[in-house]
């Protein structure tokens, strides 16, 4: 087959989409040599972890004619169907939400991956026009593809609920993390990060976004309850959320304890979580929740939240608290800090559960979607 992707975000985004983007490429391209790639972009970008996906069976494609490279969102929407054609596209797979317009009226078949529909459920924490957008681009594209991929059951049920597409359309397919996360801790650069970031002996590691629904206040919360030894090292993004957290640190005496670093480059990513205690994810509302399968490879287990799809990710090796209870959080974490029999139980619990989540298990599942169609 040739098969084609949506590689804006696989090219251009270093985080998110992006590593979705590349993990499924990636996994198809190491499990399947025999398919042929091509990965249609609106513009290039130096981007390393891309690169290193392109070979024999797998290229890269951009605009060529003046108008296309001027007006690229337009060529992604609809120019591109003139490129599908001619480069004799079987299946074309959009990988964040989103596919040509007309695709379903080509004769190539069409596969989107929906992630979440987030801005169904708190529609508060996101623009008008950016919900507006959103919600038309997912249900247009829900509505034309041949086959849904929903990262977890519970988009899955998002989907069928507020686009009323028939079930039997859509398929669960999980995400997998870099295998950097599972790689033999490298003790040179654990001691690198340390000091680059000074960070404590003993901490608890929280990676994402510094906004209200990640809910990172309840943890900061719950450390007023914790052995004075134990810092939170959360690592993200700031938005105007962290100000909030940082207000309360202030006030209750835990402007130390509680550190919020931004800015940390990939490869020290699985280097914050190997040096870790625990780790903590207690967002209200995700579509999977890929921080809780970083953190389970490389080695830790830890505090999610319930409420949403953290437990599929997750499974047996997570210990999960309602996101409103300081206390339910605060209790699961000295659980884990104090008895180490119980931890270590959670952790191979947790490395059998994520075996689901591995490349070669994804290709898979993915190509049975390719070949259904």
């Amino acid at each position: 087959m040739i098969i084609g992707f949506d590689g804006k975000r696989a090219v251009a985004n270093f985080t998110g989409l992006g590593n979705y983007s590349r993990f499924i490429i990636g996994a198809l391209n190491k499990k399947f040599r025999n398919e042929t790639y091509k990965i249609f972009a609106p513009k290039p970008k130096n981007n390393r972890e891309f690169s290193e996906l392109l070979g024999d069976n797998t290229s890269d494609l951009y605009p060529k004619n003046k108008i296309a490279k001027l007006l690229p969102s337009v060529w992604r929407s609809k120019g591109i169907l003139k490129d599908l054609k001619k480069e004799k596209i079987e299946i074309f797979h959009g990988l964040s939400g989103e596919l040509p317009f007309g695709i379903s009226k080509t004769g190539i078949k069409s596969v989107v991956t929906i992630h979440d529909l987030i801005f169904r459920h708190y529609p508060q924490y996101y623009k008008t026009i950016d919900r507006t957008i959103y919600d038309y681009k997912f249900r247009r594209a829900c509505k034309e593809a041949d086959k849904i991929i929903a990262v977890s059951d519970c988009t899955k049920r998002d989907i069928i609920s507020y686009y009323n597409i028939p079930e039997d359309k859509i398929v669960t397919v999980y995400q997998g993390c870099h295998p950097n996360f599972n790689a033999t801790p490298n003790e040179a650069l654990i001691e690198e990060v340390r000091k680059t970031y000074n960070l404590p002996k003993r901490y608890i590691a929280c990676v994402g976004t510094i906004e209200e629904r990640k809910n990172l206040l309840l943890v900061a919360k719950a450390m007023t309850y914790l052995p004075e030894d134990i810092y939170l090292i959360a690592v993200g993004r700031k938005t105007p959320y962290a100000k909030e957290v940082e207000d309360f640190c202030t006030q209750n005496g835990l402007t130390e304890r509680v550190r919020i670093i931004e800015g940390v480059p990939f490869k020290f990513l699985p280097s914050i979580y190997h040096a870790a205690e625990l780790f903590t994810y207690t967002s209200r509302f995700e579509g999977f929740g890929i921080p809780i399968v970083e953190a389970i490879s490389a080695g830790l287990t830890g505090v999610a939240a319930t409420g949403s799809c953290l437990e599929e990710a997750g499974g047996d090796g997570v210990v999960y608290v309602n996101p409103d209870s300081i206390e339910e959080c605060a209790e699961a974490l000295n659980k884990l800090l104090t008895d180490n029999t119980y931890k270590q139980n959670l952790i191979t619990k947790g490395k059998e559960h994520i075996k689901k989540f591995s490349p070669d298990t994804i290709a898979e599942e993915v190509m049975k979607v390719y070949k259904e169609i």
